[in-house]
């Protein structure tokens, strides 16, 4: 009877044995496999990224040399030069409607289906964001219209400061060392140009009171961008609670119509739209090349309000804003090459800080990343 008991009982051990053998071998197989899930997710969000990135540089780097030329040749209207940032976003949608039509709309792998913000709240918040970017249109408008194009592009880079703090009341922004020196240096950046904004680099005929009412105007609209960035992404996560490629071109969509709306009144209650015909015959390239100009300009900002609403979507406002600003270098080599302005020291010193500014927020992610690579459970 004894000799059955520890038969039976070297048997059991045998079998504790081998499940524990099994199991051990399973959660190798997981830890082995995790690595590999994990680099496809963050391969596949930062190639997201990428593409929204670059819709945000091209888009804003060509939007803004073309509504410099429209300016510069012969264009006279602030609140066209509003309309055309704002009147495009009927061409996203096609892309809306299929994703609404469709069995399996675009998403970014969230199965969690939060219930739907009532339509009061969803409207108020639409709303919201078109009259606050009607007014930043504007403002930046007024800017393009008075100042050189190098000037204007590094004075709105001071939206990045501005985005700093609304994003830390509104969003809980947290701030490492390295945020705060890129959001430093991407700052002084654009204000250096405050040395220099005795109206010595104005454009030609305009005179020191509109330099200085449009360079106010470019900090107006430098800090509303900033405002409405922060302002997305919280509609985003309190309001909107979804990730879906619909959401984020619903919110162009209807921001954008509002904020349309609010400029047709502006441009016909003030009287400037009987002014156009006579703009458009005395347009310096030819009556083609102005509808041209402002058709284009108006596609350009969509897609930059795709790829910054996208980077919003996928990171936050903040880094939407560091990509914005890095635009900076670029219009300002564009700037000297197609309409002569001057390329200075203190631009010199600009485009190397916001350089700079911008390596050390991308450090910044990349650690952020391999922080979470390493302290992630696979067993879980």
């Amino acid at each position: 009877m004894e000799k059955a008991q520890e038969l039976q009982l070297q048997i059991t051990n045998h079998e504790k044995k081998e499940a524990n053998s099994v199991a051990h071998t399973n959660a190798n197989m997981i830890t082995n496999q995790f690595p590999t899930e994990l680099e496809q997710r963050n391969y596949k969000r930062w190639l997201r990224t990428a593409l929204y990135a670059v819709f945000v540089l091209a888009g804003q780097a060509t939007a803004t040399l073309l509504g410099r030329l429209y300016y510069d040749k012969g264009g006279k209207s602030k609140w066209i030069g509003t309309l055309v940032q704002l009147v495009g976003f009927p061409v996203l949608i096609p892309y809306y409607l299929i994703c609404i039509l469709s069995k399996n709309p675009t998403s970014n792998g969230n199965h969690f289906h939060p219930k739907k913000p009532s339509l009061i709240v969803l409207s108020s918040a639409y709303v919201g964001l078109g009259l606050l970017i009607a007014g930043v249109c504007f403002l930046s408008s007024v800017g393009l219209l008075y100042l050189p194009l190098s000037t204007f592009s590094l004075i709105f880079a001071s939206q990045l400061g501005f985005t700093s703090i609304f994003s830390f009341f509104l969003n809980s922004q947290k701030f490492t060392p390295f945020i705060f020196n890129s959001v430093a240096l991407l700052t002084v950046a654009s204000v250096l140009l405050i040395v220099q904004s005795n109206g010595s680099g104005a454009l030609p005929g305009v005179s020191r009171g509109k330099y200085a009412i449009a360079f106010i105007c470019t900090v107006g609209a430098s800090a509303g961008t900033g405002l409405s960035f922060a302002s997305t992404q919280f509609v985003f996560r309190k309001v909107i609670k979804v990730r879906k490629v619909e959401a984020l071109i619903e919110i162009i969509i209807f921001q954008c119509l509002v904020a349309s709306c609010v400029t047709m009144v502006g441009l016909f209650a003030c009287g400037e739209w009987k002014g156009l015909r006579t703009e458009i015959e005395e347009f310096e390239l030819g009556k083609v090349s102005y509808v041209m100009t402002l058709v284009w300009t108006a596609i350009c900002w969509q897609v930059f309000a795709i790829g910054s609403v996208g980077l919003i979507f996928e990171l936050s406002s903040l880094f939407s804003n560091v990509i914005s600003a890095l635009c900076l270098p670029l219009v300002q080599v564009l700037a000297v090459l197609a309409f002569n302005d001057k390329m200075d020291g203190l631009k010199g010193i600009s485009l190397f800080l916001a350089i700079w500014g911008f390596a050390s927020y991308i450090y910044q992610h990349y650690l952020d990343d391999y922080c979470k690579s390493n302290t992630d459970d696979p067993t879980a």
